[in-house]
């Protein structure tokens, strides 16, 4: 029987959520990849229990999450019912919907008939009553954003979700969910954006709008499908993702421009002693609106490395210069 580790507070430095009274911990673990059906089960409960014996109490789903979809979550219950059930109120679960999940005109985008059937769906293949956090995917062109935060708001006074976000809005569209979400009285607490050193559209006015609204934000894609790290640097394994082409990483995107910047990117961690993957990962948390980033592993060392980013978030400003003058070559 799983039993947490009694210092896995002592360490920590959590933060705070925009305005909000939630704290989560600087690293969140994804269950995106390796939580799905053709993933072994032993592995994710191991990162499991060692993200919660190190602090992490934030573990991030969504209802697409697998493969097959749906596998994630269902995956995550039987771990959950294992080893969490005890630790129920220290932990801070969250999923989505948006992606396509099921056939037909209600199986996905941003209706009420599909945000809330879907979290039914979550709930009972997590085995949980509720969700700290429930998230919309994507945004949709032709459902009235209106009538999907209508929907988020109704979640939370169903009790099936403590709080909501969103995930990959624009400016524009972030800021007028939020003064929505504030009339109906379910303040939005999240914003889940794609953000790393090699992708930056979040700086295109996206983090003002988190500021000035006082939501917070928790960063995907830290280490840019793995090549913020030094999985590359020799060129490209043969199982990685780049070499199998599979999902959002394709092989064609290792550039020799892409592998040098890489290259000059690792020496500057050397310097910082860090792995390229720590300084990626410290180099988002130095912005103080960036509550937390969100970090897929593949095993029980690499969630340790992107736990040791955390030993070293300063950065001078001859750091910071070296690194742009790096991404603008």
């Amino acid at each position: 029987m799983y039993q947490a580790n009694s210092d896995r507070y002592n360490t920590m430095p959590y933060r705070r959520c925009g305005k909000s009274g939630l704290v989560l911990p600087p690293l969140s673990l994804g269950l995106w990849h390796n939580f799905g059906d053709v993933d072994k089960l032993s592995n994710g409960k191991q990162m499991l229990h060692t993200a919660f014996d190190k602090g992490i109490t934030h573990f991030d789903l969504a209802n697409n999450y697998g493969p097959p979809p749906g596998s994630a979550e269902s995956n995550f219950g039987s771990i959950f019912k294992e080893s969490f059930v005890p630790y129920r109120d220290e932990l801070i679960i969250s999923t989505k919907a948006g992606y396509r999940m099921w056939p037909g005109p209600y199986g996905e985008w941003g209706s009420k008939k599909y945000l809330v059937s879907s979290l039914d769906q979550s709930l009972q293949r997590m085995g949980l009553d509720y969700v700290d956090v429930f998230y919309h995917h994507r945004p949709d062109p032709n459902t009235p954003l209106e009538e999907t935060m209508a929907a988020l708001d109704l979640i939370v006074r169903q009790g099936k979700a403590l709080y909501v976000g969103i995930s990959n809005y624009n400016a524009e569209d972030t800021l007028k969910a939020s003064r929505i979400l504030k009339d109906l009285g379910t303040p939005c607490l999240i914003h889940q954006p794609r953000y790393n050193m090699m992708d930056r559209w979040v700086e295109d006015g996206l983090l003002e709008v988190l500021g000035d609204e006082g939501i917070g934000a928790i960063a995907f894609s830290p280490l840019q499908q793995g090549i913020l790290t030094s999985k590359y640097l020799k060129g490209i394994p043969e199982q990685s993702r780049a070499a199998k082409s599979t999902g959002f990483l394709q092989k064609e995107t290792i550039t020799k421009a892409v592998l040098a910047q890489v290259t000059q990117l690792n020496a500057i961690a050397e310097k910082r002693n860090q792995s390229l993957a720590q300084m990626a990962v410290a180099w988002l948390l130095k912005d103080d609106r960036i509550t937390s980033v969100l970090v897929g592993v593949s095993s029980e060392s690499q969630l340790l490395d992107n736990l040791g980013a955390l030993d070293n978030l300063e950065f001078s400003a001859s750091e910071l210069e070296a690194i742009e003058s790096v991404l603008q070559s």
